[in-house]
């Protein structure tokens, strides 16, 4: 697959989500998959990977992961796989190659499984703002999602689950080690101090 042709699927599939994801789908958006997109690449930067192929891969991955929120909410890394193979030419892919862009996909899945890099990088990219400047911004739209969605009742419930979240995740590149995981552990703080006041 060629850029021109990554572009042109990029761009199907972003104006799939934008017309048929559910607005009260705040957080698990269209900007999430254009900014997990984004992240990706960048982190497949600071992590030294120059292979174009691979590249590739880990772009369709990011471009990919959270399409099954088209169709469910529960189990949607598994229909995000079936949709990529829905829309990818297979033919242009070798086997392993389908395999290992199922296999960053389905690592994001909470609690992430991440293995290889290419899936350590996916995983990282999707949950970057932990460690960003802008996670109360983008935190306050998965809290919206949550309450839509009946994932939590109240303000103290969100807060239990976003500090037990925030407890339970890693990073796993270095360069997320080293640039959010600081910034993840001072919102940490802060998230227990407000627990705290809640009780």
């Amino acid at each position: 697959m060629t850029e021109s042709a990554f572009l042109h699927l990029k761009s199907g599939i972003l104006r799939m989500l934008g017309d048929g994801l559910d607005p009260k789908l705040s957080y698990h958006s269209l900007e999430h998959t254009e900014d997990v997109l984004q992240q990706a690449e960048r982190i497949a930067a600071a992590e030294h990977i120059t292979d174009d192929r691979l590249l590739l891969l880990i772009k369709i991955a990011a471009l990919f992961h959270d399409t099954g929120f088209l169709d469910t909410y529960k189990g949607h890394e598994e229909r995000s796989c079936e949709i990529m193979i829905e829309n990818i030419d297979t033919n242009l892919f070798e086997k392993d190659e389908l395999k290992m862009m199922r296999g960053m996909i389905m690592a994001t899945k909470v609690p992430q499984s991440a293995v290889t890099l290419p899936e350590m990088i996916l995983c990282d990219a999707d949950l970057d703002y932990l460690g960003r400047n802008d996670f109360g911004m983008i935190s306050s739209h998965l809290k919206a999602e949550f309450l839509a969605y009946g994932v939590v009742k109240n303000d103290k419930e969100w807060d239990k689950l976003q500090v037990k979240f925030f407890e339970g995740h890693h990073y796993f590149t270095g360069s997320s080690v080293a640039t959010r995981n600081p910034v993840k552990m001072q919102h940490l703080v802060l998230l227990k101090q407000k627990l705290r006041t809640r009780s």
